[in-house]
């Protein structure tokens, strides 16, 4: 199939930036997979002079295999049209550019760590949904995205949930943690936080991990028993502490960040890596729920 025989979405074209030929083949074909009609394909070097140019886009997808040199000035050239609303800008690349890209990156912009292709063509979707455009792809396409997108609507749920356990205690009607001063906080050894992480890991030898996914949980605890022994978590080992895909993970990370419940840091020897943390309330909340428990098993 040629791209003039591709069912064309009456939007503008999609902008296509990648890091090597390779990567930007992997993008065409993601274009492709989607159905939408490919615009101007460029090296990552040759974004913000394009950028410049470009009269309109539906969106704009890099492909990273590497970050080059001047990896900022391409930078900060998207996170400047994503800011001005221009067009949302998707991002897909390896693992091990988790934490530059988290540190670099605006959270507007959507990133992707070793996705499929289902959370490829569902990242266009999200995309395009967020700016009222409808789409006409394959209807397996569809069904991919949208049950994608129930997903999503189901982790920002999950994420409310478990803000209202958190904050509210048994039989109590949920309520925002209380972010007022507070006083004597319950003190928690960092062996009893340690003791919860492990049994939670030693189920995955008994039963599917993804039975138990809950990389909200997953994550407050990491932190907790970084803020108790005092190591700093750079964003790549929160989102394996998470326990699910990266790109979910990152997507937690940033829902919990604009709720106030983890707050990040830059690193200040390291412009290309920031660290999470919990934010005070957070913290106090944790410490009272394990206070609460006290030795009954948490899991």
């Amino acid at each position: 199939m040629t791209e003039t025989d591709l069912p064309y979405l009456d939007v503008p074209p999609l902008l296509v930036a990648g890091s090597s030929d390779g990567a930007i083949e992997r993008a065409r074909q993601t274009a492709q997979a989607f159905g939408i009609r490919l615009g101007h394909a460029m090296r990552i070097d040759d974004v913000p002079s394009r950028l410049d140019r470009q009269a309109s886009a539906s969106a704009l997808w890099i492909e990273l295999d590497d970050l080059g040199a001047n990896a900022e000035d391409f930078i900060s050239a998207v996170n400047s049209e994503v800011r001005a609303g221009r067009y949302p800008a998707i991002v897909a690349a390896s693992k091990n550019l988790l934490d530059p890209l988290a540190a670099l990156f605006d959270d507007d912009v959507q990133i992707l760590i070793e996705a499929n292709e289902a959370e490829r063509t569902a990242a266009l979707a999200v995309a395009f949904a967020g700016r009222g455009m409808e789409s006409r792809y394959s209807d397996v396409a569809s069904d991919r995205n949208a049950e994608r997108l129930r997903q999503l609507s189901d982790e920002v749920s999950r994420i409310a949930s478990t803000l209202a356990r958190l904050s509210a205690g048994p039989g109590a009607p949920p309520r925002p943690i209380d972010r007022g001063p507070v006083a004597d906080i319950p003190q928690v050894a960092a062996d009893t936080v340690r003791s919860v992480i492990r049994a939670r890991r030693l189920r995955a030898r008994f039963f599917s991990e993804e039975m138990f996914a809950d990389p909200a949980w997953d994550m407050l605890l990491d932190l907790l028993q970084a803020e108790i022994s005092q190591p700093r978590v750079p964003v790549s080992s929160l989102c394996i502490a998470a326990a699910v895909p990266a790109t979910t993970a990152l997507r937690w990370l940033k829902t919990m960040v604009k709720e106030g419940i983890f707050v990040r840091r830059a690193d200040p020897h390291d412009g290309r890596r920031v660290f999470v943390e919990l934010a005070p309330q957070a913290s106090q909340a944790l410490r009272r729920y394990f206070a609460e428990v006290a030795s009954v098993p948490v899991i």
